[in-house]
Parts: structure tokens; C-alpha cells; sequence
């Protein structure tokens, strides 16, 4: 037994510093272990036997998985075990899916989530559909991947509480997670930029496109008059929400400022840029499965969609930043009828596929 070894059975704390070094001394006295000369323990063999796995979906923009991460069946069912394992937060209580659950795009329902102690946020959980297009990620852009983005949740102190060295030697420690980790990375020493990693890879799988809209395109069913006339009013004029909801991902990816305060109390994306242009632009939000998503903006102030659509109908309010495409004063032109007709057809953009997908959920396995 090395020294290592020996420590690893008993963890320090406060109460057992004196206790330990007794037992370290025996431990070097019985096995003859040196503070300068260990015997590291021999490499775990790990299988090379993960099976590539693909991210795309027909109708929607080429992509790929970087190449420092690429994709595989096992690495996918490794992250979708740790985007559900409450071990994450510092309580246990709360895992990635407590804020993203899959019957709600990923989304939670809520105007702000709810933290390991009670505790509210301040934005609402945006949802994660169809996130493998996007080169930023949170309502503010701060994270440029979705490794980066799975790191933040954690050690935040509203949402899961934990430090990441605490939920390494958690995982560590777990009974299945070296051997799941050597089976993924080749190595059974779990670290932080693994287990995003692992994570990373889950969330590539949350591919969106078999709505209604998504089949009408493809022949296989037929819009509603209502429905169709939504669509003519979301791409073209008087609606003019294509510009920033851009099919086919129905969104631009970009950041706006639509008018939702006259001095925002949340700078947005200047939290990010540092740039005072960018105060009150949050990432436009994919209207893929919109009608699930509710509460609406960053800040989840609107609680419906008819909500949502009286508020462009309005104009907004000026500030600083405001976009150009808003029009304060003037708003959307369009009839009561019209709404239903736009609210109609996103409905659509529902795809109830994607929400009841089983391997979304918690594996079964998991205790």
C-alpha cells in the first residue's frame, strides 16, 4: 500500500489530524512507505470500444462536434447520467434536469429557477433546444461552448452550491463512474474537464426538428388556414419576426435589445462585452417549442404568448440601445385575429418528439 493509499482511506478533516498521523506512521512503518519515494499505482486498462456518434439532423445547418470532444454512444450515455445526478450540487438535491427538464425543451417553467437552498435566481432557465448551433450560450453569451457553459451552474451559489474538487471526489468515489469515465476518455481519473465534457456531449443530442412546421415541410402534413396565415405574417410583413427568429433554428443567435425597459436593471450582454452598447441585449431565444417554454424573456415577465406578442404589438419602450427593428410608438401592425393566426402557427414549432424522447430522461439504472 503506498502513502497515497494509505491517506485515501481516511479523509482529512479537523477531528481526525491527530488520529491520522498515527496512522500514517503505522502505515510506514508496516509497509515501508517513504514521503519521498511512491509506487503509483498501476493504470487502469481501459477498452477502446466507443462507437461514433453523429450531431445533425436533416433541415437543419451542418454541424459538428469540436474535434478535442468528439462524439460517442458512450460518452453521450455518460453525460445524460451526469446531467441527472443530483451529486453535482452541494446538497444533492439538485442536477443540470432540475432546471432543464426535457418535457419543457429543457426549459423549467418557472420565471426564476430554484437553487440548493431556496433560493431564486434572477433569469429564467433558458431552454437547451437545438443549442449545438449556437457559438454562445446563457442569456448574456458568457459561455462560448457548451463545455464552458456546464462548468458555471455548478459553483454558482444560487444553483447547485458545490465546489468542482468536491464533485470530482464525489464521482471519484462513486462505485461505476472510474469505470465509466475509462471506458469514454480512456482514464479512470475524473476531472472537471471530463465531466463537462461528458455532459457536453449529452446536450448535443437535443436535436429539435420534427414539429408539425417540420413535417408540413417535408410534405408528410398540412398546415390549417389559421396556421398558414401565421406563417405568412411571421415572414413577411406586418409580423416581421423572422429577422431575429431565423428559420430553420428560429433564432439569429444573436443579441437584442427589444425594448423591455427604458433603463434595464440587467445589463445583458455588456455583463460580457464590458461595452455600454450592449446593456439590455439578451440572446434571442429559439421559438422551437415555444408554446412549452413559458414564462418568456430573460427574465420570465411574460407568462403567455399572447403576453409576449402584445408587447411588440406595443413597441416597446426606448433606450439607449434599443434595436432598430423594434418600433416604439408604432409596434406591430396587426388585428387581434392576426395574433391568433401568429400564435397558431407557432404552435407548430411544437415537436412532441423531441419532449417525450425516453432517452432524454434519467437512465433507469441510475439510484
Amino acid at each position: 500500500m503506498t502513502e497515497m493509499n494509505c491517506l485515501r482511506r481516511h479523509p482529512i478533516t479537523q477531528t481526525t489530524v491527530g488520529p491520522l498521523v498515527l496512522r500514517v506512521a503505522v502505515c510506514l512503518v508496516l509497509v515501508g512507505c517513504t514521503t519521498d519515494s511512491t509506487t503509483p499505482e498501476p493504470p487502469r486498462e481501459c477498452p477502446d470500444e466507443t462507437q461514433p456518434a453523429t450531431v445533425g439532423a436533416p433541415g437543419l445547418p451542418a454541424v459538428g462536434a469540436p474535434a478535442s470532444n468528439p462524439q460517442s454512444e458512450q460518452g453521450i450515455a455518460l453525460g445524460r447520467r451526469l446531467f441527472h445526478d443530483t451529486a453535482l450540487s452541494r446538497d444533492d438535491s439538485q442536477s443540470c434536469a432540475s432546471c432543464h427538464r426535457p418535457e419543457l425543451a429543457f426549459s423549467d417553467g418557472r420565471r426564476f429557477s430554484i437553487g440548493v437552498d431556496g433560493i431564486a435566481g434572477t433569469r429564467s432557465a433558458p431552454a437547451l433546444t437545438n443549442t449545438t448551433w449556437s457559438e454562445s450560450h446563457f442569456w448574456d453569451g458568457r459561455a462560448g461552448t457548451l463545455e464552458d457553459q456546464a462548468i458555471a451552474p455548478v459553483e454558482n451559489p444560487i444553483e447547485m452550491g458545490e465546489s468542482w474538487d468536491h464533485v470530482v471526489a464525489k464521482l471519484q468515489s462513486d462505485p461505476q463512474y472510474p469505470d465509466l469515465f475509462c471506458e469514454v476518455f480512456g482514464t479512470s481519473r475524473i476531472s472537471r474537464s471530463l465531466v463537462v465534457k461528458a455532459i457536453a456531449q449529452f446536450e448535443r443530442t437535443f436535436v429539435s426538428n420534427n414539429s408539425r412546421y417540420d413535417r408540413w415541410l417535408r410534405g408528410q402534413v398540412q398546415l390549417t388556414p389559421e396556421e398558414q396565415r401565421g406563417l405568412v405574417l411571421f415572414k413577411d410583413e406586418p409580423g416581421d419576426c423572422f429577422h431575429c427568429h431565423t428559420p430553420d433554428l428560429f433564432t439569429d443567435l444573436r443579441f437584442h435589445n427589444t425594448g423591455l425597459d427604458a433603463s434595464p436593471a440587467d445589463p445583458g450582454l455588456a455583463a460580457t462585452t464590458g461595452q455600454n452598447t450592449d446593456v439590455g441585449k439578451f440572446k434571442t431565444p429559439t421559438l422551437r417549442n415555444v408554446a412549452l417554454t413559458a414564462p418568456y424573456m430573460h427574465d420570465g415577465r411574460f407568462q403567455t404568448l399572447d403576453e409576449v406578442l402584445d408587447h411588440y404589438i406595443s413597441g416597446g419602450v426606448h433606450s439607449p440601445n434599443l434595436d432598430p427593428l423594434m418600433r416604439v410608438g408604432v409596434g406591430l401592425p396587426i388585428t387581434a385575429a392576426q395574433k391568433q393566426d401568429l400564435i397558431a402557427f407557432l404552435h407548430t414549432l411544437t415537436d412532441t418528439s423531441f419532449v417525450n424522447n425516453p432517452e432524454f430522461r434519467a437512465p433507469a439504472n441510475m439510484p
